[in-house]
């Protein structure tokens, strides 16, 4: 260690039966069969084919009204006739994209 040191060498020596390329190459193939086997147990995310929207989880109610281009009160209806879901995160309101996307679908149309 002081050899390092004296010999300008900031490298800190490793205390594995590796080289450190050997090593760190062993980490990372690791790593990779890791995150496969993670995906591998995660369920498909749906694909959602509605043009000019992007993902977003989670959508307020202005964002709602924009979207349908209706007023609150007709997302208020809505939600007392069970088409859409509110849900409350604090003192906001928020609705889910998959309960949009059900809205957005042929056989769903929303009335007002």
């Amino acid at each position: 260690m002081q050899d390092n040191v004296k010999n300008g060498s900031t490298a800190t020596p490793m205390l594995f039966p590796y080289e450190p390329g050997q090593f760190w190459q062993n980490v990372r193939q690791i790593i990779r069969e890791e995150v496969q086997q993670a995906d591998k147990g995660r369920p498909a995310s749906p694909v959602y084919e509605t043009p000019g929207l992007t993902y977003k989880p989670l959508f307020k109610i202005a964002e709602v009204c924009s979207l349908f281009q209706v007023c609150r009160q007709t997302i208020y209806d809505w939600v007392k006739d069970g088409r859409l879901k509110p849900y409350k995160i604090k003192s906001r309101v928020y609705f889910l994209w998959n309960d949009i996307q059900r809205l957005l679908q042929p056989g769903e149309k929303p009335k007002e």
